[in-house]
């Protein structure tokens, strides 16, 4: 049997804590519904007796104290809330026990913005981690020693693991059911609770706002600029004339200031776009593509498959309206 610790921070999101307990357990109902024994001991652990989230509505009482438990097999992070720094400072005493699990063996699993804590430990650093696609800029400020894959639903590196934004931890939860028991359990556990087992990307879900807070003014008309003119073809020697600058210190601090070259932020924008476009269903891919500063179909499909691992079709008919006109 293997003893899983679900932690139980302050400022946690409930549904973080309370699903991956509701899914180990409904394992465990399952193997013995097959005539097998349990596989998951399941215990909720917090720093007090008494955890009280969402401002006092939510009350969890842990089954254990943090200071009681000195082995592990699986410790799951859930995903927190509010200001993160003060969520950090507020749960800074589970890092070292996170850490100190992990070292004696324990495999540790962050649920969406959990990553900020599991990051804190250092256990993360020269490695790939997951989290919620719209805090990439906060987690990649704060901790730049690990390698942030947004784009991924899943990441697992020498037994840590991570999970994408928001459900998408139900995602990872399947996963470590899989890993731990069987595929059979992953596949009853995905039909039970209605989950999609072939989730891997968050680039469908994301959505492209820029780097706004890195103080550059100049950089920051730039990326106003082409935000506004999305539909036309400005070229990165046009941009730079435009604002006063040589191309290569332009892109230089372009790249510095939004994490992306000149080039990727314009396929962003135009892409933004098209979404939009597609989402409300009312005209033709040709006709977004043309709007958007395309003008040969396969470069579009090849850009827009980038940013979104979709087709602008397959987009639209997942995304569009469903309201009559």
């Amino acid at each position: 049997m293997k003893t899983v610790h679900i932690l139980v921070p302050e400022t946690a999101v409930p549904a973080a804590i309370v699903d991956p307990q509701y899914m180990f357990t409904a394992i465990n109902e399952f193997l013995k519904a097959s005539g097998q024994p349990p596989f998951f001991r399941v215990i909720l652990l917090g720093l007090t007796s008494e955890v009280r989230l969402c401002g006092g509505l939510v009350v969890i009482k842990p089954d254990a104290l943090l200071a009681e438990v000195d082995q592990s097999d699986l410790i799951i992070i859930p995903a927190l809330s509010g200001d993160l720094s003060v969520a950090l400072e507020k749960n800074k005493q589970m890092i070292s026990w996170i850490s100190h699990r992990y070292q004696q063996g324990a495999e540790v699993a962050s649920l969406c913005i959990g990553a900020f804590l599991l990051a804190s430990t250092g256990l993360l650093n020269g490695k790939t981690c997951s989290t919620h696609w719209m805090h990439a800029q906060t987690f990649r400020s704060m901790f730049p020693e690990v390698t942030l894959v947004d784009d991924r639903v899943i990441s697992e590196q020498n037994g840590l693991y991570s999970s994408g934004g928001a459900n998408a931890y139900w995602s990872l939860l399947l996963y470590l059911v899989e890993k731990y028991t069987s595929r059979e359990m992953a596949v009853m556990a995905s039909k039970y609770f209605l989950l999609d087992m072939e989730k891997t990307s968050q680039l469908p879900f994301s959505i492209f706002k820029g780097q706004k807070s890195h103080g550059d003014e100049l950089i920051l008309a730039s990326q106003g600029y082409l935000e506004k003119h999305y539909e036309e073809k400005i070229g990165v020697d046009q941009l730079a004339d435009r604002f006063g600058l040589g191309r290569r210190t332009f892109e230089r601090r372009f790249k510095k200031s939004t994490s992306n070259t000149v080039v990727e932020y314009m396929q962003r924008v135009k892409i933004e776009a098209a979404k939009k476009q597609l989402e409300q269903g009312r005209k033709t891919v040709s006709e977004i593509m043309y709007e958007v500063g395309y003008n040969d179909p396969k470069a579009f499909r090849e850009v827009f498959k980038k940013y979104t691992d979709m087709s602008p079709i397959d987009y639209r008919s997942k995304f569009k309206s469903q309201k009559p006109d």
